[in-house]
């Protein structure tokens, strides 16, 4: 073993002439630890075991990490994701080698709870269209009062899921005075509790909801969980929103139902193919507001991933355990705590 800690980012971290792709991702406490070494992997749209073989952690943007990408040499110990989705990266392999991975729900909980404020506000007020009005001039505002908004005290807003950002999205609509309902079931009823909100079976979840925001993981439990069974249960008047992962929501079933005026809108910061095809349907509806799966990037969302990271990688080089690890199960095993304890008698705890 060497008397260096050596810590990769994926390619993507930089731009094509060498610039951070975000400058907001603040990497010099890494650069001020004395005995770490970092480098920049060349870009692959899936990571190779080669390219990591000589590295103890791995910081991965939009890159795949799949099983091809375990090193043969065992050295990699964490691979910590910028963000909450880890659908690019194959856990069972990283579980397998002895791998945590590690993601940043203390960087993004706020920013995405204000992304679904934002489209809330934004579909009830019936921005898009009275932004359009405006720029008729007279003409607009003479239909003004065609386009009423909608209050929201009263209303129920309803989540699919209570985790991490579902809860932040509670607690910012506090005072907004709206009914709160959610499904999730792995909620935790203590918080459920503290905030007030009445966890519901699935299809009356859709059935009561006025603003439905969709606040869960992918997974193959919740592919395609938004489906057009229960799309049909929305009332006409409510709208849908997904920050989340595009493929939860089938979205041809979305579509026709925009498309045939069953809901009132949706806003959507994640579509099932990205980027869409330029004449996908869903693009050319005014109901809908649309953004490029970046609607919560901030300069704050970004510095507060780009620390959680860097606080992951450095516990572990200095033997301590990282927050925010996925696959826990490895956390027990021996092997992970020899190598733990193998980083903090080198590295200092």
């Amino acid at each position: 073993m060497t008397d260096v800690f050596r810590v990769a980012l994926s390619g993507d971290f930089n731009k094509a002439d060498g610039a951070p792709t975000f400058p907001d991702f603040d990497l010099d406490p890494l650069r001020d630890e004395p005995n770490v070494e970092l480098r920049f992997l060349e870009s692959e749209d899936t990571l190779s075991g080669r390219q990591l073989e000589d590295f103890d952690a791995l910081i991965l943007l939009a890159h795949r990490f799949a099983r091809q990408s375990v090193p043969e040499s065992g050295r990699l110990t964490v691979v910590a994701r910028f963000g909450v989705g880890y659908d690019t990266v194959d856990v069972d392999a990283c579980t397998d080698a002895g791998i945590a991975l590690v993601i940043t729900p203390d960087g993004v909980r706020r920013p995405v709870a204000v992304s679904i404020m934002t489209f809330m506000l934004a579909l009830t007020g019936k921005l898009k269209v009275k932004d359009q009005l405006t720029r008729q001039a007279a003409a607009g505002f003479a239909k003004r009062s065609d386009h009423m908004g909608v209050g929201l005290v009263g209303r129920t807003l309803g989540s699919l899921g209570i985790g991490n950002i579902g809860a932040e999205l509670y607690r910012l609509a506090m005072p907004f005075d709206m009914k709160y309902i959610a499904h999730d079931p792995y909620a935790d009823k203590a918080v459920a509790a503290e905030l007030g909100i009445e966890l519901v079976g699935l299809e009356e979840l859709f059935r009561r909801a006025d603003v439905l925001s969709v606040s869960c993981p992918l997974s193959e439990a919740t592919r395609h969980i938004v489906n057009a069974k229960h799309l049909a249960l929305m009332k006409p008047t409510a709208y849908l929103i997904n920050t989340a992962r595009g493929p939860i929501v089938d979205q041809k079933a979305l579509t026709r139902v925009l498309q045939e005026g069953r809901i009132a809108g949706a806003g959507l910061d994640v579509l099932e193919t990205e980027p869409p095809d330029a004449d996908d349907p869903i693009l050319k509806l005014d109901n809908v507001l649309l953004a490029p799966h970046a609607l919560c990037w901030t300069d704050q969302c970004f510095a507060g991933n780009g620390a959680a990271d860097v606080r992951a990688v450095l516990d572990v080089m200095h033997g301590r355990e990282p927050r925010g690890v996925v696959n826990r199960d490895i956390l027990a095993t021996e092997g992970w705590k020899r190598r733990l304890a193998d980083y903090g008698s080198r590295f200092g705890s």
